[in-house]
């Protein structure tokens, strides 16, 4: 959902820091948590209006994406969203373990973010309509989609080396101002500059529930270069992956229950991509994004695609010679090893974006479920 900028896919594949790894033995010695404790937390876009067709029983929370900055305060934007959030909380009917979370921002979200949360008087502002709006429309808590305090995220949008300490402070007020009870997370970028340079994780973590760690779009639309763009385990030609996110936030102290593990539920393409390595890290440009639901309409056989899977990255991708179209993406099997990874390392949980572009029989949901049920 959140594209990077094509250095940092280079960084990916240049040397970085060594870090000092929790063996897998080790993992697989700390007790396995209950699986109803691993949370299944949904991004949801839509307009409230398809519910019915969701699991909800599988899911644990529901972030409703986006609202916005308008002036210091957090936004409701138009009577679209005001009802989809309503329609999201009245599912706590039936569905009393739901939490419907609001979120601020997303990828070209945040363009005030830095300015706004350079100020006390923004912050404290900013908290007191998130109280407000929770109060309003009864939902549990907020989910911080800043991209990215103190490093570059959309082109164009401020950021400051001083954002850092202004997250902190900004997760501080909404903790003291929304109460003990509130679920208060925010999405991370899963690469390392993130990692060091946006988060003073000593500080913040206090304060939260779940890191959301966005271990996809790692390689995302600026990239001239193909890749996987969620792979679950790094290789010799990219180093980014969700182990290698959740490997870095444990060495910088943040516990693995508040971490959740990010999953996708859709596809970007390049195009004009050689054939070597079935496209896989050739040179392109960048296509499309591609709704896990329209797969059967886009990746074709007769488009001439033909489906692979990384056994070492543990990623599926698919090429087409014909069009020169290569397209990386998340699938039924990859999820359930996602899932199965975030119950192995005792991990809070896993999050995907988004949920309306699952298919109408829900399959991606559904393997994530199996595999935290076992069944």
């Amino acid at each position: 959902m959140r594209p990077i900028c094509s250095r940092l896919f280079r960084q990916l594949r240049s040397k970085v820091l060594i870090l000092p790894l929790i063996s897998l033995a080790l993992a697989a010695e700390l007790p396995a948590q209950a699986q109803t404790d691993l949370a299944v937390i949904a991004y949801y876009a839509g307009d409230g209006q398809d519910l019915d067709r969701y699991r909800w029983e599988q899911i644990t929370h529901v972030i409703f994406s986006f609202c916005h900055l308008k002036g210091d305060e957090l936004a409701v934007d138009n009577a679209r969203d005001s009802t989809a959030i309503r329609n999201l909380v009245h599912l706590k009917e039936t569905f009393p373990h739901l939490k419907v979370l609001l979120s601020l921002g997303g990828w070209g979200g945040c363009e005030t973010c830095s300015e706004v949360f350079s100020r006390a008087s923004g912050i404290a502002q900013f908290a007191r309509s998130v109280k407000r709006l929770t109060d309003q429309y009864g939902t549990d808590g907020l989910d911080l989609d800043w991209e990215y305090p103190a490093i570059a995220g959309y082109p164009g949008h401020l950021f400051a080396p001083t954002d850092r300490a202004h997250f902190t402070r900004l997760v501080q007020e909404l903790r003291q101002v929304l109460g003990p009870e509130a679920v208060v997370s925010f999405a991370a970028g899963g690469f390392q500059d993130y990692f060091d340079h946006s988060v003073d994780w000593v500080a913040v973590l206090p304060y939260i529930d779940f890191v959301n760690l966005m271990s996809y779009d790692l390689v995302g639309g600026y990239s001239t270069v193909t890749g996987h763009h969620t792979p679950l385990y790094s290789n010799d030609q990219q180093e980014g992956s969700a182990n290698f996110g959740v490997r870095y936030l444990l060495n910088l102290g943040v516990p693995a229950r508040k971490i959740v593990l990010g999953a996708a539920f859709y596809a970007r393409s390049w195009e004009k991509v050689a054939p070597d390595q079935n496209g896989l890290y050739q040179t392109g440009a960048f296509k499309s994004f591609i709704p896990h639901h329209r797969f059967d309409a886009v990746l074709t056989s007769e488009n001439g695609f033909v489906y692979y899977r990384d056994s070492i990255s543990r990623a599926p991708y698919a090429y087409s010679a014909s069009r020169r179209e290569f397209a990386t993406f998340d699938d039924a099997q990859s999820l359930a090893e996602k899932t199965r990874y975030a119950l192995e390392f005792n991990l809070g949980g896993i999050m995907f974006w988004q949920l309306t572009d699952d298919r109408m029989d829900g399959s991606l949901l559904q393997a994530i479920w199996e595999a935290k049920t076992g069944d």
